[in-house]
C-alpha cells in the first residue's frame, strides 16, 4: 500500500477554545474552525486542542475528534479511565451528534437518509472515497432548518440551505461527502466542492458546526445533553 504523507500546513488559529462545562472527570469544550484536534506529526502543526488543553489539565485525552475547519462540541476526558468509558459509549453508538451545515442550493425534501459506503484511498489523500466495496457502512440523517439565498458583493445571490445533520456512523468527512453526493456540498468545503463559483466572494471557513452531543456520565450517570449554537 502507498505510503500517505500529509503536507498539510494549519494556518495559525488565534481563536481560543470556550470551556462550555468542566468536573473532576471531563469537560465540554466549543472548538473554534481552523484549529486541528491533535498535533499533527510536522512540527508546525503543533497547535492542537489537546497540545492546549493538556497545558491547563495535565492527563486529558481526546475521545472524538472534528476537522481541523469544523467548530463546536467535543468532549475531552481527563484521565484514562474517563477516556475508555466514554469510547466504549461511542464505539456503541450510545452517543448523539448533531450538527448544523449550510448548503449550497436549495435542498428539495425537508428531510431524508443518505447511506454510502466510504472507504481510505492512499491515492486520492486526503479526500475519502465512496467505495460500496471496501467502504464502511456510513449513514446520515438530514433535516432542512430554513431555505435562503445570501447577496454576495458583486450583486449576484447564491441559493443556501441550512440544515441539522444527524450521523449515525462516524466515518471520517462522512457528512461533508454524504451532502456532496446529494448534490449540495457544504459551504466552504475545498475537499468536497463546497467553494462558492469564481469571482465570488469566497467564505472564510466551513459552514459545520457540532451543535449537539448527548452522552451518559460516566461516573454520576447522567444524561448530558450538550448544545452549543452555530456561529454561522
Amino acid at each position: 500500500m502507498s505510503e500517505i504523507i500529509d503536507t498539510f500546513i494549519a494556518p495559525p488559529c488565534h481563536d481560543s477554545i470556550k470551556t462550555l462545562y468542566q468536573d473532576e472527570h471531563l469537560l465540554l469544550i466549543d472548538k473554534p474552525a481552523g484549529l486541528l484536534s491533535l498535533s499533527g506529526k510536522n512540527p508546525q502543526n503543533l497547535d492542537s486542542v489537546h497540545y492546549r488543553l493538556v497545558q491547563i489539565f495535565p492527563g486529558c485525552t481526546l475521545v472524538h475528534r472534528l476537522d481541523f475547519g469544523t467548530s463546536g462540541l467535543m468532549v475531552i476526558a481527563r484521565n484514562k479511565a474517563i477516556n475508555a468509558a466514554l469510547c466504549q459509549q461511542f464505539s456503541q453508538r450510545a452517543v448523539t451528534k448533531r450538527y448544523v451545515a449550510l448548503l449550497c442550493g436549495h435542498v428539495a425534501d425537508n428531510e431524508g437518509v443518505i447511506e454510502a459506503a466510504i472507504a481510505k484511498d492512499p491515492a486520492l489523500f486526503p479526500l475519502m472515497s465512496l467505495c460500496a466495496i471496501n467502504g464502511k457502512p456510513a449513514r446520515s440523517r438530514y433535516r432542512v432548518v430554513e431555505r435562503f439565498a445570501r447577496q454576495l458583493a458583486d450583486g449576484t445571490r447564491l441559493a443556501l440551505t441550512r440544515v441539522e445533520l444527524t450521523p449515525e456512523t462516524g466515518r471520517t468527512h462522512q457528512l461533508r461527502i454524504h451532502c456532496q453526493l446529494m448534490g449540495h456540498p457544504i459551504l466552504g468545503c475545498d475537499l468536497y466542492g463546497g467553494l462558492l463559483l469564481p469571482g465570488t466572494e469566497r467564505t472564510s471557513r466551513l459552514m459545520l458546526h457540532a451543535s449537539e452531543l448527548h452522552f451518559t456520565h460516566p461516573v454520576s450517570g447522567e444524561r448530558i445533553e450538550a448544545r452549543c449554537e452555530a456561529p454561522f
